[in-house]
């Protein structure tokens, strides 16, 4: 099988010089339309194409920005990667994505592959923080803005919704509603720790509250199907009230047990608040009460910080930045 078309093929076919041809590529001001014609319907008849990251070296920098989400099939990593790559193709840039799917050696491998396409910076949603294999690639040189983890040091750009805050107004709201039997349904808990501390926080404050941590290995529907089951296997006087969920994938989960118990009504006897606002929060069968999170506004900053970083490597100071969180209230919570 022949190898990949190069200019070399281009010029000899199209009868101009090398040098030609790279001023086409590069700089087709320089050429004569009539030239310039003949040497793109050449590249159309090889299949001549350019090889960008061979110009990106040349020229000093790329236009690829490389981006790592702990799970592409949750819907809000979903949701924050299209955000991401609106951004960046905002400012004349692409984003290539990797789903880690909370596995440390895929995250790795993830990371090496983008230093290896020289990528203009990289975008990461961590699972441990800031990993030995990302102090590296700082080290050599490559802007790297970490996502989802509340920083305010270190040689990297932070973005982050604040989850204390979340967590506290999550649950808050639950206390306000009357509810004082309090579950927290979420983990591994290193992931959502700043939610649950906020939890902890709002529960402090009111005289005769518990809070209840459930832990589960994931973050998914199936995951808050197994809770709700456990629950409802529960006498009334011993379930819980109310619950925040460490992601909305939980509390739908939870949900969709629950309502098909015979004696649980959603949310008079539980009532339910999630985290993220991802899309189906709104239609669920029991409209989800949740904590937005703005992908918009995370994707922005977070592009907007690596490219500082990557035009500006002497002069760039490290910002590392929470966004304030939005509850969003809807039918599956209401007064005890």
């Amino acid at each position: 099988m022949a190898g990949p078309v190069g200019i070399r093929e281009v010029a000899a076919r199209a009868m101009v010089s090398v040098g030609t041809v790279s001023h086409v590529l590069n700089r087709p001001e320089l050429v004569s339309t009539a030239t310039l014609k003949r040497v793109l319907a050449t590249m159309d008849e090889l299949g001549f194409v350019r090889n960008d990251l061979a110009r990106q070296l040349k020229m000093g920098g790329g236009t690829t920005l490389g981006m790592i989400v702990l799970n592409v099939a949750n819907p809000f990593f979903g949701g924050l990667a299209h955000a991401c790559e609106t951004a960046a193709e905002a400012l004349g840039h692409t984003v290539i994505f990797g789903s880690s799917d909370q596995l440390d050696g895929r995250e790795d491998r993830y990371i090496d592959l983008f230093e290896e396409q020289r990528v203009r910076g990289m975008i990461i949603a961590p699972l441990g923080g800031q990993t030995a294999r990302i102090e590296r690639v700082i080290r050599r040189g490559m802007p790297v803005v970490l996502f989802d983890i509340h920083a305010n040091e270190g040689d990297f750009c932070s973005v982050a919704l604040d989850g204390n805050a979340g967590g506290y107004l999550a649950v808050r709201h639950l206390l306000d509603a009357g509810r004082r039997r309090i579950a927290f349904l979420g983990g591994p808990l290193h992931q959502v720790d700043d939610r649950w501390k906020g939890a902890l926080r709002a529960v402090a404050e009111i005289d005769g509250a518990s809070l209840t941590h459930f832990d589960t290995l994931d973050q998914t529907i199936a995951d808050g199907r197994t809770i709700g089951n456990q629950l409802a296997a529960l006498p009334a006087a011993s379930r819980p009230d109310g619950v925040f969920a460490a992601n909305d994938l939980l509390a739908l989960g939870l949900m969709q047990s629950l309502v098909i118990a015979d004696d649980i009504d959603v949310p008079r006897d539980i009532s339910i608040v999630g985290y993220d606002d991802i899309d189906y929060a709104a239609s669920a069968i029991v409209p989800l009460t949740t904590i937005r999170q703005p992908k918009e506004a995370l994707a922005e900053e977070a592009v907007r910080l690596v490219l500082d970083h990557a035009a500006n490597a002497e002069a760039h100071v490290h910002e590392h930045l929470l966004l304030p969180p939005e509850l969003i209230v809807r039918a599956s919570t209401t007064a005890a």
